[in-house]
């Protein structure tokens, strides 16, 4: 199963593990049961959803109706958020030959068809995939030649990226789903104008069309063009290993997790390339950093592994709010789903073969 893993596995912890370890039945000193995933501050769990098997990536379609869960074994599960009641399997012959993890997922911003969700997921194996959601029917389909580890849309849904195990980036025109672009670093290996290794995470500039950032295992986070076949400027130093690069679009702040024990949560300036500041640890120790993103205009969110938590960080006290923690596991991928008939976000987050439903309680998130 480890060969199938396309991110650092956390190292699990002895509180943790899931082997029992051989003691005789008359020991005096059983091992102390393990902890259930419980919430802390102004954070409540709602719904826990059981997959069946570990879910890699998930995502809310746009009305926030439908929460989509990437397995292990390359299913796709659809799930209603009102009940956590599963109501579609997208998966295929391919994709069942294959069985490689579902490593990314987007819906598109504007689905061009007249009823039903259009998602777009990637695979391990590079394939690239539209599922039609209530034909539950694959619509279009493309391999890469690599794992394909990251996906992304433009604002507007015209255009969407794909990266992976190396350093190129697809630009690919949605409708005719063709690569129009290949970003990628110069030959020369002393120009620093693209990436050097994997490439986990994607996000385009919320107002643009055009401008997108990413990062990945060089220690960089390089900002881009679409149509320019190299980076325009980088920043050093972030090592992302996952959907961990969120642009506000209020501030153009860039928010940037590391899957390190050290400086993995830190919040950039987009215009200058300056770090603003470095997120201070929870009083729990430090957790490498799988996901992040901005939550509201008051509040940031994180996640990860080493100690496996997920926690709401205000934005000007940098303290922990809220947190979910004892998670069975690390948080590979999260997502965030905002409503106008319900106050809070709600914020759906990964670990082992579990969804867990989070809502914010504090009256700054309302």
């Amino acid at each position: 199963m480890s060969g199938l893993l396309v991110t650092p596995r956390p190292r699990v912890s002895q509180t943790h593990l899931t082997l029992q370890p051989l003691i005789p039945e008359s020991s005096e000193d059983p091992q102390e049961p393990l902890a259930e995933p419980s919430t802390e501050g102004e954070l409540q769990l709602e719904t826990i959803i059981d997959c069946g098997e570990e879910v890699m990536s998930c995502r809310f379609n746009p009305s926030g109706t439908l929460l989509a869960a990437g397995l292990i074994s390359g299913t796709i599960k659809v799930y209603t958020v009102s009940d956590g009641s599963c109501v579609h399997t997208l998966q295929d012959d391919q994709s069942i030959a294959a069985c490689l993890p579902v490593t990314a997922l987007r819906f598109h911003p504007a689905t061009p068809y007249s009823m039903g969700d259009l998602l777009l997921a990637t695979y391990a194996g590079g394939q690239v995939k539209f599922w039609h959601m209530s034909t539950q029917s694959c619509v279009r389909s493309l391999r890469e030649d690599r794992q394909t580890l990251a996906v992304t849309f433009s604002p507007s849904g015209s255009h969407f990226l794909t990266a992976g195990s190396n350093d190129d980036i697809l630009v690919y025109d949605t409708k005719t789903f063709t690569c129009v672009n290949v970003c990628q670093p110069s030959p020369s290996l002393s120009v620093m104008d693209g990436h050097r290794s994997r490439v986990f995470g994607l996000t385009f500039h919320p107002g643009s069309e055009e401008s997108f950032i990413s990062g990945g295992w060089d220690d960089t986070v390089q900002f881009w063009d679409i149509r320019q076949k190299h980076s325009i400027r980088k920043i050093s130093g972030p090592h992302v290993c996952g959907d961990a690069l969120d642009i506000d679009p209020e501030t153009e702040q860039i928010l940037i997790g590391s899957w390190r024990k050290q400086e993995n949560l830190q919040v950039w300036d987009s215009q200058t390339g300056q770090k603003i500041r470095t997120v201070p640890d929870d009083f729990r120790g430090p957790s490498r950093v799988y996901s992040c993103r901005w939550l509201g205009a008051g509040h940031m969110i994180a996640a990860g592994s080493d100690i496996n938590m997920c926690r709401i960080i205000d934005r000007n006290s940098l303290q922990t709010r809220g947190s979910l923690v004892d998670l069975p596991c690390g948080v590979y991928s999260m997502d965030i789903s905002y409503s106008k008939t319900s106050g809070a976000p709600l914020v759906a987050v990964t670990s082992s073969n579990s969804l867990f439903l989070l809502r914010p309680t504090g009256s700054a998130f309302f």
